[in-house]
């Protein structure tokens, strides 16, 4: 395992081949952010799915976009409509997307045109294993993720699960963009720490963008 501190890290990281950490790329929307948030989640709130072998996941999760991604005893998917009521997911901010597009844009993947966006709460004690998003359809475009709220250890692997992992301190405002070669690099959120983030509160909020269609 390798460790990297955010008070001697540069404002660009480079994470792997296609892959680019910008510190505190989204600060100056994350206000702005976070006040659309509460409008998505108004329509869709937080929930606990259920994986395909019946573990309720610790992270409560929304979508928003032209699909979410959903998970339940079926499998892993992306649905254009909300399972819990049947409409579609709520209408992806402008706000979201300019600041998906121009970190994309900033780690080198032009054109990047996310139709979904995953919604992710942490709280305390809250983590997410290290996994690969292999249910888009398009893997030519990157994964686009940006932190708000509590900081957060991110694991960064390869494209198999033993690779070597780099372990990261994710602050609100950072973006993480991974694409290329490094598109089915394995990723996770290791255990959250307790605290308050005057923006969140107590939790942690990852918007993970995606080409889902």
């Amino acid at each position: 395992m390798t460790d990297l501190f955010a008070d001697s890290e540069p404002r660009r990281i480079g994470l792997g081949p296609g892959a680019v950490l910008l510190r505190g790329f989204a600060n100056d929307k994350a206000e702005h952010l976070l006040e659309a948030l509460q409008n998505v989640i108004a329509v869709a709130p937080f929930r606990n799915f259920v994986t395909p072998g019946g573990h309720t996941m610790s992270v409560a999760m929304s979508n928003c976009g032209n699909a979410g991604w959903v998970s339940d005893r079926s499998g892993y998917r992306y649905d254009r409509r909300d399972p819990s009521t049947q409409v579609p997911w709520p209408a992806m901010p402008d706000v979201f997307t300019d600041v998906a597009r121009r970190a994309a844009a900033e780690a080198g993947f032009d054109g990047f045109a996310p139709d979904a966006c995953l919604i992710n709460r942490y709280e305390p004690g809250t983590r997410l294993t290290l996994h690969q998003d292999r249910n888009e359809r398009n893997f030519g475009a990157p994964i686009v993720s940006v932190s708000l709220g509590l900081p957060a250890k991110f694991l960064f692997g390869g494209l198999t699960r033993t690779d070597k992992v780099l372990r990261l301190m994710l602050e609100h405002g950072d973006v993480a963009v991974w694409g290329g070669p490094s598109r089915l690099a394995f990723h996770g959120v290791d255990v959250l720490k307790d605290g308050v983030h005057p923006a969140t509160g107590r939790c942690r909020i990852n918007l993970t963008f995606r080409e889902a269609l």
